[in-house]
């Protein structure tokens, strides 16, 4: 194998977007994903990042939603409050890509605190925007390793919404937002079912289900039509390190 497993869960979910999409944008994993996409088979995605960005089209990787580079060519810069209030909450976004500390079975994500919320083992960065894209994007993919300890039954801390307790409570919420279309990890790729849970629709290469299904919290169900994610395309590759190297290097 000449790739990482981190390189297959990143071009894997990169593989999810379409062209002319509209993208909100989280940092980290979502963020080489979404700009891989754009530099591949997605040159027309518009991607949005929280900090007032539309259409952003940066030469290299932004290293945070405030990175200067986020603005040069740029369709708009506006205030926070105008991107969230007339655009991710009338249902202008597409797509939400986010990660989290721990997904649980309905695809919740807390981001917020490991253990309890007012003695916590590990108090985490928080929400930033990630509840207002899981509640309003048409849909949303989450990007992250597969660990036990990043898939509990239940998060120790709701921070953004999936499915919640399961079909039907998003509406009851009041949600206009699609929830979670898939999650994807270094081991493969869960979707909901009709009832909301998750379950593991694809392998990567190499990896067994029981390996899978030992790093679940719960009972983690397969699909009975279980495919194999194709492997990365070598031009895959070479756009995922050369956008990694060219943002170490810090060209503009």
């Amino acid at each position: 194998m000449d790739y990482t497993p981190e390189e297959m869960m990143i071009i894997a979910a990169a593989r999810m977007l379409r062209d002319g999409e509209v993208v909100f944008v989280g940092i980290g994993w979502p963020n080489l994903a979404c700009n891989l996409a754009r530099r591949l088979h997605a040159p027309n995605l518009v991607l949005i990042y929280e900090a007032g960005v539309i259409g952003a089209r940066p030469r290299r990787l932004p290293l945070s939603i405030g990175d200067p580079a986020l603005v040069s060519g740029a369709l708009a810069v506006l205030p926070m409050f105008d991107l969230f209030a007339f655009y991710l909450q009338r249902g202008r976004i597409d797509v939400g890509f986010l990660s989290g500390a721990q997904v649980d079975r309905f695809g919740n994500l807390n981001a917020t605190v490991i253990g309890a919320y007012h003695r916590p083992q590990v108090r985490l960065p928080g929400s930033g925007g990630a509840a207002e894209i899981a509640a309003w994007a048409g849909r949303f993919y989450v990007i992250t390793p597969h660990e036990r300890r990043r898939f509990p039954e239940h998060c120790d801390f709701r921070t953004a919404p999936g499915f919640l307790e399961g079909w039907g409570s998003r509406q009851r919420a009041g949600l206009s937002g699609g929830g979670p279309a898939a999650v994807i990890t270094d081991l493969g790729i869960l979707t909901p079912d009709a009832s909301g849970e998750l379950v593991l629709t694809a392998i990567h290469p190499g990896i067994l289900v029981e390996t899978v299904q030992e790093q679940t919290g719960w009972p983690l169900r397969i699909a009975p039509d279980l495919t194999v994610t194709p492997p990365p395309a070598p031009e895959e590759l070479a756009a995922l390190r050369a956008l990694r190297a060219q943002s170490r290097k810090g060209d503009g």
